[in-house]
């Protein structure tokens, strides 16, 4: 009797298996082509250009392999209170930064805005196209934006502040992360790739898949390993990589974060925004504007937002810091602060931890899937 209960239990689990099997074929085969699709559309934005200022430094700089970027470096007013680096939107110039920054320059904050790889004027990555999504090429482009400003001759040593506009806020905070020159961020409509891939893909599995007893057996998960397998296509048939900020952001702490988001937003809605939010450490604050569109909140807030950017700009890069970080990087001799360093390397996994993770998660995976074949198996049956 033993005998025939186990050979049942094992064909049962092979059902499953079975159909597990065959529902993520079914999506890989009829839904994932057009999930790629979707993901390579650029979506029509409304993208502010700005006007060449005269005033403004001319500056062309290196990425790490041999491409030139140029961008532009607007001294501010009077005394100088800090420099702050600008992180341009997707689609846009240099000249974009004059509107968000204009009211930064008058009170004494020199700007510099730059523009990545294949925008503007910078020179293109051979068989490399720009998307509206953060790659490692824009993250490689804003971590050379940072290391120019600290070769130059007027170089902060105390740092500098970080102000990005959607994907050139994502790169610049990825690069912010690493780099403990960057003193503060802020960010408006700023956004990760996984945080707003998958909610995208549940939405559109509803669309291309005909079966709603498929869609109600699809766990959560399911949909981040959906959203990984698309990413590996496309990564590979453009030539890049695409970096979760999901997993980095939380090395920016100690360092402050002002999140700035439409509350409108349709593009990167606002609960997209609040869960990339969950993933950083404190100090951080999230500012949500009902009714703001992507990249609106200046148009809706005006004033408002003027008064808080610059407010924390104030707070948190034109007060005196007691950490002094490179100024330069042609071997003058310079003065790390340890302890911010020190943050970075203990929120280091261990190399055990690390080594674990795949198992663990490979785990749930199949524990997930066998749910997922037994749940399918109930509604069919």
């Amino acid at each position: 009797m033993l005998i025939v209960l186990g050979w049942i239990a094992l064909a049962l689990v092979l059902v499953f298996i079975s159909l597990c099997l065959a529902l993520h074929f079914y999506v890989i085969c009829n839904y994932l082509p057009h999930a790629i699709r979707i993901f390579e559309e650029k979506p029509l934005f409304i993208i502010p250009y700005g006007q060449p200022v005269e005033c403004a430094e001319a500056v062309s700089f290196p990425t790490s392999n041999g491409l030139t970027l140029h961008g532009c470096y607007l001294p501010g007013f009077g005394q100088r209170k800090g420099v702050i680096m600008f992180g341009l939107e997707f689609g846009s110039t240099r000249w974009s930064c004059v509107p968000y920054c204009e009211f930064l320059r008058e009170r004494g904050y020199d700007i510099f805005a730059f523009e990545s790889r294949g925008q503007g004027e910078s020179e293109s990555q051979p068989g490399y196209e720009p998307l509206h999504w953060v790659t490692d090429f824009e993250v490689e482009d804003s971590r050379a934006a940072l290391d120019y400003l600290k070769s130059r001759p007027d170089a902060d040593p105390r740092g500098v502040g970080f102000f990005g506009i959607s994907k050139g806020g994502g790169a610049g905070l990825f690069a912010a992360a690493l780099n403990p020159y960057v003193r503060c961020c802020v960010t408006d409509g700023a956004f990760a790739t996984h945080t707003t891939m998958v909610p995208y893909m549940q939405k559109w599995v509803l669309i291309y898949c005909h079966s709603a007893l498929i869609v109600k057996a699809l766990p959560f998960w399911y949909y981040g390993i959906a959203a990984n397998m698309a990413l590996t296509r496309i990564q590979k048939s453009r030539g890049c990589h695409f970096p979760h900020l999901e997993d980095i952001i939380n090395r920016l702490s100690p360092r402050p974060w002002l999140a700035i988001h439409g509350g409108g937003d349709t593009y990167i809605k606002p609960e997209m925004a609040r869960k990339l939010f969950e993933y950083a450490a404190e100090p951080k604050e999230l500012w949500l504007v009902e009714r703001a569109k992507h990249n609106q909140v200046l148009n809706t807030a005006g004033e408002e937002y003027k008064r808080r950017v610059l407010a924390f700009f104030d707070e948190h890069l034109a007060a005196k810091s007691k950490t002094v970080v490179p100024a330069s990087t042609n071997g003058a001799s310079v003065h790390v602060d340890e302890a911010a360093c020190r943050v970075v390397r203990e929120q280091e996994p261990a190399p055990e931890a690390q080594a674990a993770s795949p198992a663990k998660f490979l785990l749930a995976a199949f524990l997930g899937v066998i749910g997922s074949a037994v749940t399918l198996a109930l509604f069919l049956l």
